[in-house]
Formats: C-alpha cells, structure tokens, sequence
C-alpha cells in the first residue's frame, strides 16, 4: 500500500506527513489560502468538478489555483490549465496518493499570493489517500454513480477521514442501476447520522453550489 513493512517505520512516517502537513497548513493560512484535499477514484469526476467550482468562483473575483497529482502524465494538469487555472502538475512515480512533502515541494513554486482558493487532486484511489492529511482545510471526497452503490461499504476509512463526501453524476443513476438512496444510507450510518452525502451531477451543473458553500469557499 505505501512500500513501508515494519509497523514502526510505518509510525515515524505517518508521524512526519503530518508535521508536514501542519507546516503547509501555517504557509497557506499565511496566504490567505483557503484549500481543500479532493479524492475519490479514477473517473468519480474530481477534475471535472474542480474546473466547474473554478469557473463559478472567477465568476466573482476569486483566485483559483491546483495542484494537479497523478502516478504520471499530464492529462489533469492540462485540463486545468486550459480552463484558467493556476495549476502545477505533481507525479507520484510509484506512489498510489500524494503525501505532505509533495504537497511542500510543489508549494514553494507557486505564487501564493495570486491564489484564494487552492484545490489539490489527489491520486485516484480511494484507500491509500486517507491516511495522509496534506494540511488542506478541508478534505473531500467524491464518487461517482458509475462506481457502483456498495462504495461507501467497501472503502469506509476514506469516508471518515474526510470532512465532505459527493455523489457524482447523479444524473445518470438510473442508467446504471445505482440507488443514490443506498449510498447516501451507508454514509449516514457510517457517519452515526451526523454527515449527508452530497448529490451532484456536474455535467448538468446541479449541486455544484452547494458543494462550493459546504466547503466555505466564497
């Protein structure tokens, strides 16, 4: 999962990605940057859903930057950039998530200062992401419809580990046999009733606002 075999090597990083992590959370903070971590799996529409908050938030003066991270390629990096975002592309190599010291490297060759809100894109996956906080404000995570209803029940840690969870394409549920119902059931239960899942399709713009308000980004 993360190359690491012995439980107390395993500890010392988990240990040294979070203060890191709180180091990159002071230098944002500093720059009046409001960030958000957003995960899910490969195809759930992270990058779809970034360029869509994107165009809403330059729509009222708001700086937008990302970080674009993936095992490899440019694909991401590329859309972002198209759409007007101040985006830097960030491979993993081998790595299945981005982890704090990534997250600092790439930091320094930014310019902060054009910057209001940063989104970060994680690798697609929706284990390995969990257990490493990038000091981001906030962590999301998206799925989409096509992904199956039983999501939530197979990968629940990170569901937990995050602070906003999205339904992706709910437009096209019934196209692919998936009750949003059942998903939305199983966070609730994961969650003990305290957190609802957001609906959103962003490809009819619906529930997008809403995802932007949740995480307090304008």
């Amino acid at each position: 999962m993360h190359n690491i075999t012995e439980i107390g090597m395993e500890y010392d990083v988990l240990r040294e990605n979070v203060k890191i992590a709180n180091d990159n959370h002071d230098l944002l903070r500093k720059n009046n940057v409001r960030s958000v971590d957003m995960m899910g799996s490969i195809g759930s529409g992270k990058t779809s859903l970034i360029i869509k908050m994107a165009s809403k938030l330059f729509a009222k003066g708001i700086g937008v930057g990302a970080i674009a991270g993936d095992v490899t390629g440019d694909d991401d990096f590329k859309r972002m950039k198209d759409a007007g975002i101040s985006v830097m592309n960030c491979n993993t190599g081998h790595e299945c998530h981005l982890d704090a010291n990534m997250v600092r490297k790439t930091l320094k060759k930014m310019d902060l200062g054009k910057i209001d809100v940063l989104f970060i894109e994680n690798v697609g996956n929706l284990v390995c992401p969990a257990d490493f906080p990038l000091g981001t404000d906030v962590r999301a995570v998206v799925i989409s419809t096509t992904e199956g209803d039983d999501m939530v029940r197979k990968h629940p840690d990170i569901f937990l580990h995050s602070d906003i969870a999205v339904i992706n394409k709910t437009d096209i549920a019934e196209y692919v046999d998936v009750d949003v119902n059942v998903i939305k059931k199983d966070y609730r239960k994961l969650t003990g009733g305290v957190l609802e899942m957001m609906e959103c399709s962003v490809k009819k713009d619906k529930g997008v606002d809403e995802i932007i308000d949740a995480m307090k980004l304008w």
